[in-house]
């Protein structure tokens, strides 16, 4: 219990607490003091990290494909004037299930005061989705934002190395602020604010209806996240994160970390989105031998095809890990 409460005060943007080593575990103990002193360390994570450099990306790929085709069906749907996927990613319908996402479905409640059927059927729908999928997977296998703001991350790298940009960080608990925020414009206004300015909302009705002036809106984010904050929005101010983020705290698909294998060189926290729910792979930290990676994590994949020696896995629990 004491780790899921943990996971839900990091989830709402609160630092990762130091381990109490005292209370670790034996083997645990004995393990972190003999990787302090293991002289082979640093050549095995040379070793490893040459090899790894070599692997394909597989689940960036698969990633991408995935949102890619999920987005385009949305398109070809509207466009071939196809009852398959219909609507945009705030409200659909996938062969005549209602689908809604959580956040919107909420904003909209709150605003008109009442419930409607349509949106209770769709929000159930996409819940038990989510949370056998693991909550915030829908923001690194879903979101058309996530997928530019990925590649608007590459460019900011690029640049930062030749000193044209530089990340500046801000306090994630400024994500928990928006949400309450917007939780209560929409309750007080009787409107949907936040879907106004959702770049998830925005690009997804530009893809399938066509362009407009809000796309302005989401070209001002990347231009932001490009030159002065790397992943600003995904990491400091999108409530739709947050949403999923409750859902995956207590869902049973989830990475786990592995103390055994692990070099701790770092690799993993260099491409994560959320690089603070990758606290415990820093040696020293870790509690236990297997620990599962808090509600923070969006699934994409990116830690476990990096970690050369696979101490990074998929876990669905009851069925196992190395899915």
């Amino acid at each position: 219990m004491s780790s899921f409460v943990e996971s839900l005060k990091v989830l709402f943007g609160a630092a990762p607490a130091r381990p109490d080593k005292s209370k670790f575990p034996e083997e645990v103990k004995q393990l972190h003091a003999h990787k302090k002193f293991d002289p082979e360390r640093i050549a095995a994570i040379h070793k490893e990290l040459a090899e790894a450099e070599k692997g394909p990306q597989k689940w960036r790929r698969r990633r991408w494909a995935v949102l890619i085709a999920i987005n385009l069906l949305f398109v070809l749907s509207y466009h071939l004037d196809i009852s398959l996927l219909e609507g945009a990613l705030t409200a659909s319908r996938f062969m005549g299930f209602h689908m809604a996402d959580l956040n919107s479905a909420l904003q909209v409640m709150l605003a008109y005061k009442h419930v409607v059927l349509n949106l209770v059927i769709g929000t159930t729908t996409v819940f038990i989705m989510w949370w056998l999928l693991g909550g915030r997977t829908f923001c690194s296998w879903v979101c058309p934002y996530h997928l530019v703001a990925e590649w608007a991350e590459s460019l900011h790298l690029k640049l930062a190395e030749k000193g044209w940009a530089k990340d500046h960080p801000f306090d994630r608990r400024t994500r928990t602020w928006f949400w309450i925020i917007f939780v209560i414009l929409a309750f007080v206004t009787g409107y949907t604010v936040y879907e106004t300015i959702s770049p998830t909302g925005i690009l997804s009705r530009a893809l399938i209806y066509g362009p407009g002036l809000a796309l302005l809106w989401v070209g001002l984010l990347l231009l932001f996240e490009i030159f002065y904050s790397r992943r600003a929005w995904c990491r400091y101010g999108c409530p739709i994160g947050l949403t999923y983020g409750l859902v995956g705290s207590i869902s049973p698909f989830k990475v786990q970390y592995h103390l055994k294998d692990c070099l701790h060189e770092g690799e993993c926290r260099k491409v994560c989105m959320v690089p603070h729910v990758l606290d415990t792979v820093i040696k020293g930290k870790a509690n236990n031998m297997d620990v599962d990676i808090g509600a923070d994590c969006t699934r994409c994949g990116r830690c476990v095809e990096v970690c050369p020696t696979e101490s990074l896995t998929f876990k669905f629990k009851g069925i196992g890990d190395k899915l």
